[in-house]
């Protein structure tokens, strides 16, 4: 059996793109979880939860929509980079989004945390990629 990432977290106001992308997440199967939420804000509000033993969520993945409610994924990324590290973890962020205009493209490459740009709906091959790139130890069997 290969071995999984512990977490995913999904951060997009589109019930179907979350439905859809959770699906092509279960179907590779590369993760123990999967977390959805809403917008920025409430992704944030998981990441800075504290758990006992002063621990925090940690997902190892995180794939991020631009255009949401509250707190869109720039906003996001903005207050993510203050976060404290056991907050953010080991995290391999990725932008998933409908958004075509090369701006977006431009200012996502400010952002050193965030490892890819990819265009919905997430693919198979984009998220092997990203496995095979930052996880590569998912790809051995055990």
């Amino acid at each position: 059996m290969k071995k999984k990432l512990k977490q995913i977290l999904l951060i997009d106001d589109s019930v179907s793109d979350n439905f859809i992308h959770a699906r092509r997440i279960r179907n590779v199967n590369v993760t123990e979880s999967i977390i959805t939420k809403k917008n920025g804000r409430e992704a944030l509000d998981y990441l800075t939860e504290e758990l006992p033993n002063n621990q925090y969520q940690q997902p190892e993945l995180i794939f991020l929509d631009i255009n949401m409610p509250v707190m869109n994924g720039w906003e996001f990324l903005d207050e993510y980079d203050k976060l404290m590290d056991k907050q953010k973890a080991l995290v391999v962020l990725a932008m998933l989004t409908t958004s075509t205009a090369e701006s977006d493209k431009e200012k996502a490459k400010n952002y050193g945390h965030l490892s890819t740009f990819l265009e919905k709906p997430l693919k198979e091959e984009d998220l092997l990629s990203i496995i095979q790139k930052h996880f590569p130890r998912l790809m051995e069997e055990e």
